[in-house]
Formats: C-alpha cells, structure tokens, sequence
C-alpha cells in the first residue's frame, strides 16, 4: 500500500532542503523520489507500508531523525488525501485570539476569563458550564463593543484564507463551527470565506449583554454532530472530510473526520489528533491533501 509522508515548515521560515527529505527517508519502507509541493516549505515523499501502519508512529520516527529542525510531519495513505468538506474552529485556529477572553478585557477580567478558558481548552473542566460561568461575567457589556474588538484585536491566522478557497475552488465546501459566539463567526466566515457559520447566541437586551449564552450550548459533541450533518448534505463520506481544532471541545470532532488536525493545539489535543501542525500556518492543510504552492487560491 502508498503511503505518503509531508514534511512542512512555516511558509516564512522556508527551512526544509534536500537533505531533510534525504535524511526523512530513512526512516521509511521503500522511499520513492520526494515531490517538492513549495521549495524550502512543503514536500511529499512516497513509500510503501502495510494497510496496518502505525502512522503516527512513522511521523514520529521522521520528526525523531530532523533533530530540532521546526517542521511538521504527516503520514496518510496517497489515496483520498484531497478532502472535500473542511470543519474549522474559529478562536485560536482560524482568528488568533479567544474572543469571549478580549470581551472580557472591557470590564476588567480577562486574566480570570482566559485562565477559565485555558483549562477548559485542555479539557481540565467541562466545557458547557465553563462557558455559562465565563458569560455570566459579561453582563452589561455593550453589543457594540464587538465592533470594537473585531477592527481592533481580532487577526486572522495566516492561510485561512487560502486554505478556504482553495478547497471551494476545487468544489470543496468550509463550514465555521465554532464554541464561541455567532456576533462573531458570522464575521469571520464572510472575512475568511465559509459557506456556513455555526456557534453560541449570547442573550442581548436593551443592546447589552444580559451575562447568559443560549441554549442548548455548542460545545464538543454539537461540533461532532454538524460534521455529519455536512457531510451527509453534500452526500459525502466522513473519510472525505477533514477538520481543525486547538482545543479538548475539537476532540470529538476531530475524531469523526477522515483527517483531524491539531492546529498548535493544547497537549491533549495534538497527542490525540491524526496530525499535529506546530510550526506550520494553515496552508500545511493544503499541503497535507497534495495542493503545491501554485495550486492555491488567492
């Protein structure tokens, strides 16, 4: 059986050469030639292997033999690399903040918040009453103070953008589903490009935050369940699908797609994950499907 490993370094620290890729074959069964997917960025080398391989345990015998060279390492089978759905996280994956952390800087808690919000995206707490204890101390925050946030503090993380249109280009679909709150996503996905937006409702009254979320809250089995409503609305399979996440409420998610990528994720989550991405940006998920560099949209 074909297999392929990718080997990918951070677009603006182009570090891979031809020795890395030499050096990377050891440790595989039957190398063929590496296929160069962006010079010094992104590559592939073929190989043979049982349909039984331990994949992750390959990926860790390559990135072993790179020493401390910061690059990424994938192993999948050759075929059905090219997904066609995509299910992204939106706070610290597609943005580079945690949104309900920077609402909670305007009254004066963003440390209390964002602690809440780390051990909850490690999976230390539960995720649906982490959420309602972390709105609960927002009460009174003016709606518009979203406006604010999105101009000011928001940035998207580099190659959403590409990595969105290049797999809508090639008849793809990207649905934004997302723990966070729908003044948010619904923004985010018409700037990155998503076809759908899902996330939290956070109660407003009188043009204020009322300090509640709705319910029933979107946490980690609701992000599970929506990849399997798109997948079955595009009348795909689940091994067609991909999805990226950084946190314990991606997990399930992440499970249930044909790949799941840990997106310099917490532990928990990039121990689990199919593939780990720490140094890459997100065109490493073109790169993992076979895109090379003059493929990508935009």
């Amino acid at each position: 059986m074909t297999f392929v490993a990718t080997l990918i370094a951070n677009p603006g620290n182009p570090v891979l050469e031809e020795a890395h890729l030499r050096l990377a074959a050891q440790a595989l069964d039957e190398a063929g030639t590496p296929i160069w997917l962006s010079t010094g960025v992104a590559a592939d080398i073929p190989f043979e292997g049982s349909p039984h391989l331990d994949r992750r345990g390959t990926a860790l015998a390559v990135r072993a033999l790179l020493g401390p060279l910061p690059v990424d390492v994938a192993v999948q089978p050759a075929n059905g690399r090219r997904k066609k759905l995509l299910l992204a996280d939106m706070d610290s994956t597609m943005i580079g903040q945690e949104c309900i952390d920077e609402l909670a800087d305007f009254v004066g808690l963003k440390e209390k918040v964002s602690g809440i919000t780390e051990r909850a995206m490690r999976g230390e707490i539960a995720f649906e009453p982490a959420l309602r204890e972390r709105v609960a101390l927002l009460k009174g925050l003016p709606e518009s103070i979203v406006d604010r946030i999105i101009a000011e503090r928001i940035t998207l993380t580099p190659g959403g953008r590409e990595l969105v249109g290049t797999m809508r280009r090639n008849g793809g679909a990207a649905w934004l589903v997302s723990g966070g709150f729908t003044i948010f996503t619904s923004r985010i996905a018409e700037m990155i490009g998503f076809d759908i937006n899902r996330a939290n409702i956070l109660n407003v009254k009188d043009g204020k935050l009322d300090g509640t979320v709705a319910e029933p809250i979107l946490g980690k089995e609701a992000k599970r369940l929506s990849l399997i409503e798109a997948a079955g609305a595009m009348g795909i399979t689940l091994a067609e699908t991909m999805a990226v996440g950084d946190g314990a409420n991606d997990l399930a998610m992440l499970g249930e797609a044909g790949l799941g990528v840990a997106f310099h994720a917490k532990p928990q989550v990039a121990a689990e994950a199919d593939v780990s991405i720490s140094h890459g940006d997100l065109t490493a998920l073109l790169y993992l499907q076979g895109y090379a560099r003059d493929a990508f949209a935009g």
